[in-house]
C-alpha cells in the first residue's frame, strides 16, 4: 500500500474532492466491500484512474507518468524479464547514456530499481504509474502474433493445438478484444479480432488447423464434437494470470466448414467509471441526482454494442451499499458484483425479463436493474416497480434520449404513468478515441465543415473562426496502424423535467421533446461528440459515423 487509508482521506478532504459525511460513507462501502479506499474511491467515481495515480505522485513527491501516452521502445524489455514485469507491475519506458526510467506500481520497490541500476550501470529514475496502465502497457512484451504462430507450426507432425487455442484468447484478451472470429476459408483458417467495435484481420492459420482448433474449443465449451451441421452455443472459463475469463461460444456452419464466435466477457471492461467513459462533469451530476432517489426509472439508451450496460454496471457500483437490496435479471450476467443479487435469464424454465421481474418484486428490493426492457409486459411491470417505492435501471434500444418516452408510449404503458416514474434518460455511442502515439493535428476549414454539418451545429459548437484544429491517426505498431485506440462515449442525457413530463402527458412526439431538453441544457450527442473532437480525443470521421449524421 502507497499511503494508509487515513492518509489518502485526509488528502481528498483537503482537495475538496469530498465532505466528512460523504468520506464516511465511502469507507463504510470500501470495508463492507473488503475493499482499499483507492479502489472504493475508483468505484464511487469519486477521481479517476489517473486522478488518483496524479493525488498519489504528488503526496509522495515523485513524478507521475502516463504510460498511454507513450511509445515503449521495444528494446527496453530485454532489461527486464517479462515475468518480473508483471509479477512486481514495473515498466522501463525511456533511455538516455545518463539515465533510465522506471514505472512503478509501488515506488517502496526499491530492490528492482537497485536491480536495473547494477545490470544496465546506468542511474535508475523511479516514476509513479497505475496498476491499470501497467498493465495496459505490459503488452509491448509481445512479439507480432503471426511470428509466434508461425514458430508454433516449424514441425507439422507435433502442432500444439490446446495451446494454439488458448494463446489465441491471451492475445485477444491482451489486445482489448471484445470478440474473436474463427473463420474457415478455401485455403486457410482466418482469425480476426473485433477491436474498439471493428473486426481486424489478424492472423491466418493452415486450413487443415481448422477443424481441429473448432473440436477444442467445443471440449472445452462441452459441446458436441460429432455434431457438425447444426449451430451449438456454451460457455467455457479460461484462467489467465490477471482474472478467470467466462467466454460465450457460438458456433454455426457455414459454406467452408464451421465458424466460431467467441464473446470474451472480461470484467476488466466493465471497470469504467462513467469519468472514465468520458461523461462530462455537468451530466454525470444529473445522473447521481437521479439514482440519489429512492424510487423512479433510470434508462440507458442506444444500439447493441453502446456501453449502456457498462454505463449501468457503473451506476450499480456507485449505489452498492449494504443498507440496500440490489437484485439483477440479465442475459448474460457479464460482469459479477459483489453483494448484488443476479439472475441469469433462463427460456428453457421460463424464466424471462418478465417473469423474473415478477420473482424480484417479491424479494423486498431496494434497487432493480433490467437488462433490457423489450416488450410490454417487462415494461408495464418495471413502470409500476419505479412508481411504488424502487429505484429501476434497464436499457432499450433507442436512437437518442427523447425517443425512450414514446417508446414506452408504444409499449401500452399509459402517458402519465411514464411522465411520473422516468427520473432520467442517458443516451450513448462509443467512438474510437484517437492513437495517442501517432496523433497529429489537422485542420478542417469551415468550407469542409459545411458540407458535414448542419448550419445551427456548427455555429452552436464552432462560433464563427474559419477552421478548427482537431487531430488525426497515422497508424503505428500499437493502434495496429489503425490510428486510433481505445473508446470514448458521447452521452446524451435527459433530466424528466416538469416542461418535459407535460409534453409527455399529452403525447407530444420526440421532436418536441427533445427540443425542450435542449432549450433547458442538454447537450445532444453530436454536440458532446464535437467537443471531443476539439479536445483531440476522436475524430469528426468517428462521430459522424457513430451519429450517421446526414451530408447537408
Amino acid at each position: 500500500m502507497l499511503i494508509s487509508d487515513q492518509q489518502l482521506s485526509q488528502i481528498i478532504v483537503n482537495q475538496g474532492l469530498v465532505d466528512n459525511k460523504k468520506l464516511e460513507d465511502i469507507i463504510a462501502f470500501a470495508r463492507n466491500a473488503d475493499l482499499p479506499l483507492s479502489e472504493a474511491l475508483l468505484e464511487k467515481d469519486i477521481l479517476s484512474d489517473l486522478e488518483l495515480g496524479q493525488l498519489l505522485a504528488a503526496h509522495l513527491k515523485l513524478p507521475f507518468i502516463n504510460l498511454s501516452e507513450l511509445s515503449i521502445p521495444h528494446e527496453l524489455c530485454r532489461i527486464i524479464p517479462e515475468n518480473i514485469a508483471k509479477s512486481q507491475k514495473v515498466i522501463l519506458f525511456d533511455r538516455s547514456p545518463t539515465e533510465i526510467k522506471l514505472a512503478l506500481a509501488d515506488p517502496a520497490n526499491t530492490d528492482i530499481q537497485q536491480s536495473v541500476a547494477q545490470k544496465t550501470g546506468t542511474k535508475v529514475t523511479p516514476y509513479l504509474a497505475t496498476h491499470r496502465d501497467i498493465e495496459n502497457a505490459l503488452k509491448v512484451y509481445r512479439q507480432d502474433v503471426q511470428q509466434t504462430f508461425n514458430s508454433m507450426l516449424r514441425n507439422p507432425e507435433f502442432v500444439p493445438v490446446a495451446e494454439i487455442a488458448d494463446l489465441l484468447i491471451e492475445y485477444a484478451y491482451q489486445d482489448k478484444a471484445s470478440d474473436i472470429h474463427i473463420e474457415p476459408d478455401e485455403k486457410y483458417c482466418l482469425i480476426r479480432f473485433r477491436l474498439d467495435g471493428v473486426l481486424h484481420d489478424i492472423l491466418r492459420l493452415p486450413k487443415p488447423l481448422h477443424d481441429r482448433i473448432v473440436t477444442r474449443i467445443k471440449v472445452l465449451a462441452r459441446l458436441r464434437t460429432d455434431e457438425h451441421l447444426t449451430p451449438q452455443d456454451g460457455r467455457l472459463r479460461l484462467q489467465l494470470t490477471s482474472e478467470n475469463l467466462d467466454i460465450r461460444v457460438s458456433i454455426v456452419p457455414v459454406a467452408e466448414g464451421e465458424k466460431v464466435v467467441l464473446r470474451l466477457l472480461s470484467a476488466r471492461s466493465r471497470q469504467f467509471s462513467l469519468m472514465d467513459l468520458g461523461m462530462r462533469s455537468t451530466d454525470l451530476k444529473k445522473v447521481m441526482n437521479a439514482i440519489s432517489k429512492s424510487y423512479g426509472l433510470v434508462l440507458a439508451t442506444g444500439p447493441t454494442g453502446s456501453g449502456k450496460t457498462t454505463s449501468i454496471y457503473s451506476l450499480l457500483k456507485i449505489l452498492n451499499t449494504r443498507d440496500k437490496n440490489i437484485t439483477t435479471i440479465e442475459d448474460p450476467v457479464e460482469y459479477r458484483l459483489s453483494g448484488v443479487n443476479q439472475i441469469q435469464v433462463n427460456p428453457r424454465s421460463n424464466l424471462s425479463f418478465a417473469n423474473g421481474l415478477r420473482s424480484i418484486l417479491r424479494q423486498d428490493p431496494n434497487i432493480i436493474f433490467v437488462g433490457e426492457i423489450r416488450d410490454n409486459d417487462t415494461a408495464a411491470i418495471g413502470v409500476n416497480a419505479a412508481l411504488t417505492g424502487h429505484l429501476v435501471l434497464s436499457t432499450l434500444h433507442t436512437n437518442d434520449a427523447a425517443t425512450a418516452l414514446p417508446r414506452f408510449i408504444d409499449m401500452k404503458v399509459e402517458p402519465f404513468l411514464v411522465a411520473s416514474t422516468v427520473n432520467v434518460v442517458i443516451a450513448q455511442r462509443l467512438v474510437r478515441k484517437v492513437c495517442k502515439h501517432c496523433r497529429r493535428p489537422q485542420e478542417i476549414s469551415l468550407t469542409d465543415l459545411r458540407q458535414l454539418l448542419p448550419p445551427d451545429v456548427l455555429a452552436h459548437n464552432f462560433g464563427r473562426r474559419p477552421k478548427i484544429t482537431a487531430f488525426t491517426g497515422d497508424g503505428c505498431d500499437l493502434c495496429h496502424h489503425t490510428g486510433y485506440s481505445g473508446r470514448i462515449g458521447i452521452f446524451e442525457v435527459m433530466e424528466v423535467t416538469a416542461a418535459i413530463r407535460n409534453l409527455i402527458t399529452d403525447k407530444k412526439d420526440s421532436t418536441l421533446i427533445s427540443d425542450c431538453a435542449q432549450k433547458e441544457g442538454m447537450t445532444t450527442m453530436l454536440d458532446d461528440g464535437l467537443q471531443k473532437v476539439l479536445t483531440g480525443d476522436t475524430t469528426l470521421d468517428e462521430i459522424l459515423r457513430v451519429t450517421k449524421t446526414e451530408t447537408i
